[in-house]
């Protein structure tokens, strides 16, 4: 599959970015990320790229290489947007930081202009002619997926890694349901057990795979059928549990969106209904949603 980079930076000027390091470590904002582990496993020509709101996993500066990537929404950065640049900067040490990439992938989703990140150099990377062809439609790839797949077709020689990356809910951070969770695993998993890239805490083999080896008696057909079979049942009966949690929980739903339909929007709220109306006359200011 080809890949198309950035109009602002071609295929040359990325490759030129990355060279030189021998790994590429892609941190997820997550519970399981422990980053002084992290850094003490891997070797100093190591570049870790974070991702948006870098306080959820640094407590401190980050003194070795590193790239910040700040996904883009229809009205652009989500940094820019939310006003956290200046605070998540305060996280990189300027002389090791290489810098901020503001990601894009989707027709809809725009740059924010280099002028409104600050003093810090800025690269634009659009990927939304590598995901348009085979991702789903109905959703849109995670930052760190997208990073991965392509990083792993650019740099085949450096080793890419995935940090946190496990696609579960945590007690503190969600999981957004504008992704296609399951999809993405499957092919990251593919690559993993195929050497392309390299998931920290995930076992590379198969277990189910490896069934048939054990039992010469069970073809891989079988191995998969039966597999489908038991999810089938396993996810009826969560269904039927979130059913009656659904029934039980029925007054709280309705306090929590009574609550929030009277909620009195904030001033950056407003502010950016104002923009969205502007860009789409057809939607309500006053549409938060």
């Amino acid at each position: 599959m080809d890949i198309i980079p950035s109009q602002e930076m071609n295929w040359d000027g990325w490759k030129a970015l990355f060279q030189g390091y021998s790994h590429i470590v892609l941190v997820a904002n997550s519970d399981e990320v422990n980053i002084s582990d992290l850094t003490s496993r891997l070797p100093e020509t190591t570049l870790f790229i974070f991702f948006n709101k870098v306080y959820k996993v640094l407590n401190e500066p980050f003194l070795r290489p590193a790239l910040l990537v700040t996904r883009s929404g229809t009205l652009g950065s989500n940094l820019v947007k939310s006003g956290k640049v200046s605070k998540v900067l305060q996280y990189f040490d300027r002389s090791s930081f290489l810098g901020i990439v503001n990601l894009a992938i989707g027709e809809r989703e725009k740059f924010s202009p280099a002028s409104e990140f600050g003093d810090v150099e800025v690269r634009h990377l659009d990927l939304t002619a590598v995901f348009s062809s085979f991702y789903p439609p109905a959703s849109i790839p995670t930052s760190g997926f997208a990073l991965a797949f392509w990083l792993a077709q650019l740099q085949p020689d450096i080793q890419v890694t995935l940090a946190g990356f496990s696609s579960k809910r945590s007690e503190r951070y969600q999981v957004l349901d504008v992704h296609d969770w399951t999809f993405e695993q499957v092919v990251l998993r593919l690559m993993y057990r195929r050497g392309e890239i390299d998931i920290l805490g995930r076992q590379r083999m198969n277990p189910y795979a490896e069934l048939s080896a054990h039992f010469p008696q069970y073809s891989p057909v079988e191995v998969a059928l039966t597999a489908n079979e038991v999810l089938a049942e396993r996810l009826v009966n969560l269904s039927s549990w979130v059913d009656k949690l659904m029934h039980v929980t029925r007054i709280l739903r309705f306090i929590d969106r009574t609550y929030r339909r009277f909620k009195p929007a904030t001033r950056n709220e407003r502010k950016w209904a104002a923009l969205e109306s502007q860009q789409d006359p057809s939607r309500p200011v006053a549409d938060r949603n």
